[in-house]
């Protein structure tokens, strides 16, 4: 899959083997165009970016209440590693659009349930970019349970208070570079 940001490309390879329900869910957001035109509105430097919240409104309250059980898969099959891209939740069988991208190795959180399903196989550079000026102001997590502005005013709401968010234009299926024999030495 591919990422087009205001800060360049990301490809992400995603691995359902890893996580199948938040794989096809990540999948079924992407084909719908949900992340299109949206923030990555909670990005701490040394922890994580997280996107999700869709920049319409009405669109972001609706999917709100939609969410999917959490994985039946023992033992883990992948930690919170740098690079990696797993749904952030709240409570238990709480995972609905928000994903977050480690920028550290964060194994701490796989004690809290946070599975990844796939990771930045190129543009881990445009990620780092990605402003981190606001922290928690801009959002804060799903848990801080300050978010209703967002999805309140959407992108309108996050242009005007906080307007060095960087975008995400559009999520697409496809679009990974081709691998050249070199790649696999």
């Amino acid at each position: 899959m591919r990422l087009t940001t205001s800060k360049g490309p990301v490809g992400l390879e995603i691995q359902p083997v890893w996580a199948p329900r938040a794989a096809a869910r990540f999948r079924e957001l992407v084909q719908s165009g949900y992340y299109d035109d949206s923030r990555f509105f909670r990005v701490v430097k040394g922890k994580w970016a997280q996107f999700g919240i869709n920049g319409d409104p009405a669109l972001a309250k609706k999917s709100r209440a939609v969410s999917f059980p959490d994985e039946d898969i023992s033992p883990r099959r992948q930690s919170n590693q740098r690079g990696t891209i797993a749904f952030a939740f709240a409570e238990p069988n709480g995972r609905g659009t928000q994903v977050f991208i480690s920028l550290a190795d964060n194994q701490r959180l796989d004690a809290q349930g946070f599975v990844p399903f796939g990771r930045v196989v190129y543009g881990m550079e445009a990620v780092d970019a990605l402003c981190d000026e606001y922290g928690e102001a801009s959002g804060g997590g799903i848990r801080g349970g300050k978010q209703d502005p967002l999805f309140e005013g959407g992108n309108q709401w996050l242009d005007e208070h906080f307007p060095k968010l960087d975008k995400l234009f559009r999520a697409r299926i496809g679009g990974m570079p081709k691998r050249s024999p070199r790649d696999d030495r």
